[in-house]
Formats: structure tokens, C-alpha cells, sequence
């Protein structure tokens, strides 16, 4: 089917496509860091999620991979896209912060900027850069130390000022998997040893987005990274790319050779975190769950981890600790599919094999509904 001259994907189609570029219709065996770098960051406020993301798409994943990586400065937390923090590799750090830059700027003008009028802000860069550079600060005790040179201003919003403008890493252990600490900061610059190269290709940019997240209109693109005026990047890279539209006419763009699996491909049962990308990139999100389930999985400003059940989320879960025991407790939105049951039970023990490997199993799947 086509309309105003492009073919029209449904959103299966789109679902499939997804699934296949997210490393979710089969687990890959790329090296860690190369997946990180294929998925364009993974989204890391809750410090864990980006173990369960991974091991939900890599084959043999092993969680203190990924902390030999946060450990040896291979890969850093660092708020990028949406200004929300995300764990990406060392060789993204720089770039992606840089092209991010606009959108922590935008965050920040919005709140804390509006307080702290007037002062000079490029001082209080310059200071906080100094400090972070002498030991790493969480930012509590950042804005305590820069409200001694500015006592009018409130210490948070000081400390915001300093993530804003300063490109600040969250330093192991924070992070870890079998560890934990304040999220505590420095720069990138000295936490790397390396300085910003020129600033990134937006374009080349859109392109692994596409790779990863395709296809894609270009609000989805500014979905995914909380930039704005896309149009005319998008438009550039227009005469490379293959274009399609949805259900509802919205213009798609892809790269040429990516791929467009049958929509009848199986798609096998995941856990996915709480914050998954999966979830929050695109504008439009029919392809991965139905807009009626959206309220089971966003609450106020936190989302609970989903299960993909036919590729779709389907369901959200959650860890239930007592001493010696910890419990998966699955909550679906409708009825399991019978041939989903097994597997979604094979996905649980994984889950917990890495969660709680010493503890005492159980897989508690709750009633279908609301």
C-alpha cells in the first residue's frame, strides 16, 4: 500500500523493524561497548537499568562486564539526550554532550536559570570546573561550596548552573552493579584525559539514530534527543534515505539498507527496565505499545519495567524481596498468549539468576486487567 508516493508501514512493521535494530527479536553477541555505541546510549537514571536492558539483548551477558567498563573509563553516566542521564561510551562522551548541550540549556532556562538572573554564570562555571577537578562533588555539596562565593543564590540552583554548562560524568561506584555510591561528579575532560574535538555532525548523529530507532518521522527525532529544529538536518540527509509512512500519514525516513523484517517474525519475551529507550524515543510510540497501556506503565514522573509480549509491551514486573527469597511478580495488561507462557518463565529465571543469584526463586504472574 502506498500514499502520496511512499509505501505504508504498519505498525507491526514498525514493531519488527524496531525489535530487529534494538537487538530484541534475537540476542546479538557484539561486545558490550560496541552494543552500547549500536543503541546510541542507554538511558541510566535508575543506575541498574542499563544491565537489564543489556542482558536483555545480548547473549551471555555478564553484568560486571559492563562495570569493567564504568570502572576502567571505557564507559561514563552522563546526562545527554532528554537531559536525562545515559550511559554511553567514552568515545560518544564528548560528542554527544556537545550536541546535547542546547537541551540542558533549554531544562535549565525553564527553572533554575529563571533564579539565578543576573549572576555571572560563566564564573560560576569556571569555579565549579576548578573544584570538581580536585575531587569529585555530588551536587549538594557542589552548590554548598559555590554558595560561598555566591551566598545570595540558592545552592541547588547553582549546582544546576554547573551541570549545565559543564560537562559532568558520574564517577564509579556509582553505576556498579554489586556496588553503589552518591552520584557524585567531575568533568569529562579530566575524567577521560581527553578534550572535545570539533562538535559533532547533527546529521551523522540522526543517521545512527535511524540505525538504531528507524524508521522514523522527524518529530521521533527530536523525541529521542529533546532537540528542536530537526527539519532542516533532516531534509539534508533526505536524498540518502528511503522514505515510508504510517498508519496515520505521518512521512517516515530510513537509511537505505536497513532492515524491515516480515511482520509475522516471531518476537520472544524480554524484561526491560524501567527507563529503556525503546519506550521514550519516539513521538508517536503505537509501534511498541498500545496508547490504552501507556497509564499502567507511566506513573506521575517514574515508568515501571515492561515485559515485550509479541513484541510489544504488554505487561510491567517488578522484584519482590523477603530474606532468602526474591519473587518476580509479573502484571499483564491482557491475556497471556499460551505459547508465551513457557518463555516468559525461561525470562524470569534469567532475570533472576542475574538479580538475586543467591536467593531462593519464585515467578508470580498476577491476573490480566486492570
Amino acid at each position: 500500500m502506498t500514499t502520496g508516493g511512499s509505501p505504508v508501514l504498519a505498525d507491526r512493521v514498525l514493531n519488527r523493524a524496531l525489535l530487529e535494530r534494538q537487538l530484541l527479536l534475537r540476542r546479538s553477541t557484539l561486545p558490550v561497548l560496541d552494543a552500547v555505541e549500536h543503541l546510541v546510549g542507554l538511558q541510566a537514571q535508575s543506575p541498574k537499568d542499563p544491565y537489564y536492558g543489556l542482558a536483555a539483548r545480548l547473549d551471555g551477558f555478564d553484568p560486571e562486564e559492563l562495570s569493567t567498563l564504568l570502572a576502567s573509563r571505557a564507559a561514563v553516566r552522563i546526562p545527554v539526550m532528554r537531559s536525562t542521564i545515559h550511559l554511553v561510551s567514552a568515545r560518544d562522551c564528548h560528542g554527544l554532550r556537545a550536541l546535547c548541550r542546547p537541551v540542558l540549556e533549554r531544562s535549565f532556562r525553564g527553572n533554575h536559570g529563571k533564579r539565578l538572573a543576573g549572576a555571572d554564570l560563566e564564573s560560576v562555571a569556571g569555579l565549579a570546573e576548578r573544584l570538581v577537578a580536585e575531587r569529585p562533588y555530588t551536587f549538594h555539596h557542589l552548590g554548598q561550596a559555590l554558595a560561598e562565593e555566591w551566598p545570595e543564590h540558592d545552592p541547588q540552583d547553582l549546582a544546576m548552573a554547573a551541570r549545565t554548562l559543564l560537562p559532568l560524568v558520574q564517577v564509579p561506584p556509582r553505576g556498579l552493579w554489586d556496588r553503589s555510591g552518591p552520584a557524585a561528579h567531575t568533568t569529562a575532560d579530566h575524567w577521560l584525559g581527553t578534550r572535545p574535538g570539533p562538535a559533532p555532525d547533527p546529521g551523522a548523529i540522526l543517521l545512527r539514530y535511524l540505525a538504531a530507532f528507524g524508521p522514523a518521522s522527524v518529530k521521533d527525532m527530536q523525541k529521542w534527543c529533546g532537540l528542536t529544529g530537526l527539519r532542516t538536518v533532516a531534509d539534508g540527509l533526505r536524498p540518502g534515505l528511503r522514505t515510508f509512512r504510517d498508519e496515520r500519514g505521518t512521512e517516515l525516513l530510513d537509511l537505505p539498507d536497513a532492515p524491515l523484517p516480515d511482520p509475522a517474525t516471531d518476537a520472544p519475551v524480554r524484561f526491560l527496565p524501567e527507563f529503556d529507550n525503546i519506550a521514550l524515543s519516539h513521538a508517536d510510540r503505537a509501534r511498541i505499545v498500545d496508547p490504552a497501556h501507556l497509564r499502567r506503565i507511566w506513573r506521575v514522573n517514574r515508568a515501571a519495567p515492561t515485559v515485550l509480549l509479541d513484541g510489544f509491551l504488554r505487561a510491567v514486573w517488578r522484584l519482590d524481596r523477603d530474606p532468602g527469597t526474591t519473587t518476580l511478580v509479573v502484571e499483564p495488561f491482557e491475556k497471556i498468549r499460551k505459547a508465551d507462557r513457557a518463555p516468559l518463565e525461561e525470562e524470569a529465571a534469567r532475570v533472576l539468576a542475574m538479580a538475586a543469584p543467591g536467593d531462593r526463586h519464585d515467578v508470580r504472574v498476577m491476573p490480566a486487567g486492570d
